[in-house]
């Protein structure tokens, strides 16, 4: 039994030193970013210049893959699959804490559980906007609820899937105003933005940063924002609040690591994406697409996260089952 114990515990030993030193030589290859959307949406928007920042500060090449559908689910289910060695990351939206709870709900198995995951750091944090076409006949909010009250089940939005961070918002409109709208799910924020140009869908709920450059080509026309109080990139829009609606929803991008990660690589790419979340180069250019770095560290971010997905998951429940 006494070498039984010593050969156990000579194995750990050499386990470790395997750990100690394949952290000490991260990363000697590229990393790959899964992004659990397709591109031109908000988490891809923001994961691009990240990669490239943070992949210069560790010396190694940081390459985007994109796998969209089922809300994220898709993605975010690879990306728990893949091995714990920080050669894996993933770029999520607060979908991520959205979609077990809904499987749950809908009485299936979660594509994947929070626990597969550390969280890193989070990037960016916005209230989604509710936005039309500015050809559309609504200029406001009151003139858009209307519409969708004397047209029930008619008007349309678009979204990134069933749960997802484009789908509860809209949920939420719908339960606080008393209306009924036709959700036209897509595999991304990207394919539902150009849906509402196309005249697919009449209306979508997104972060900033996916329509800003349609805002300001007065191509889209904002109706009022989930957060708050006035948004920087957006101070004439008014929140839903402000207009007799309790209603908030706040879409957040961060970077996660798989459970069982080194520490010592975990703490090598915090360091990395701390830099470059400070680097006012980098925030300038993340803020030109409308959604701003709102940074928090790894143990901030734990605990926002936590409380985040507890909220969410009582704001599923709430909606209940859905089409």
């Amino acid at each position: 039994m006494n070498l039984r114990c010593k050969r156990v515990a000579a194995a750990a030993l050499l386990w470790l030193g395997a750990v100690s030193a394949m952290a000490a030589d991260y990363p000697d290859r590229p990393i790959t970013m899964v992004v659990p959307f397709p591109p031109g949406g908000v988490a891809d928007t923001i994961a691009r210049p990240l990669a490239q920042a943070v992949g210069a500060k560790l010396g190694r090449p940081i390459v985007i893959e994109n796998k969209g559908g089922a809300g994220g689910a898709i993605g975010i289910g690879q990306a728990g699959r893949a091995k714990p060695d920080g050669y894996t990351l993933l770029m999520s939206l607060s979908a991520i804490s959205i979609l077990p709870a809904a499987d749950r709900l809908l009485e299936r198995k979660p594509a994947y559980e929070l626990e597969q995951f550390v969280p890193i750091a989070r990037v960016t944090a916005d209230p989604t906007v509710l936005v039309v076409r500015a050809d559309a006949p609504y200029k406001t909010l009151q003139e858009f609820v209307a519409a969708a009250k004397s047209q029930a089940g008619k008007l349309s939005f678009g979204s990134s899937g069933i749960y997802g961070t484009m789908h509860v918002p809209m949920a939420m409109l719908q339960d606080a105003a008393g209306i009924k709208m036709m959700h036209v799910p897509f595999t991304g924020a990207g394919p539902a933005v150009q849906a509402l140009m196309g005249g697919q869908v009449d209306a979508l709920a997104t972060g900033p940063s996916s329509v800003m450059p349609l805002i300001q080509a007065g191509r889209v026309r904002p109706l009022a924002h989930w957060g708050d109080g006035a948004l920087d990139s957006l101070p004439q829009v008014p929140s839903f609040k402000s207009q007799g609606y309790d209603i908030r929803f706040v879409q957040w991008s961060g970077v996660f690591a798989l459970a069982g990660t080194p520490p010592a690589v975990l703490e090598r790419l915090r360091q990395a994406i701390r830099d470059v979340a400070n680097d006012p180069e980098f925030r300038s250019r993340i803020a030109a697409t409308g959604s701003p770095v709102q940074y928090l560290d790894a143990p901030a971010f734990d605990e926002y996260w936590k409380a985040d997905s507890a909220s969410l998951e009582r704001a599923v429940n709430r909606i209940g089952k859905v089409d």
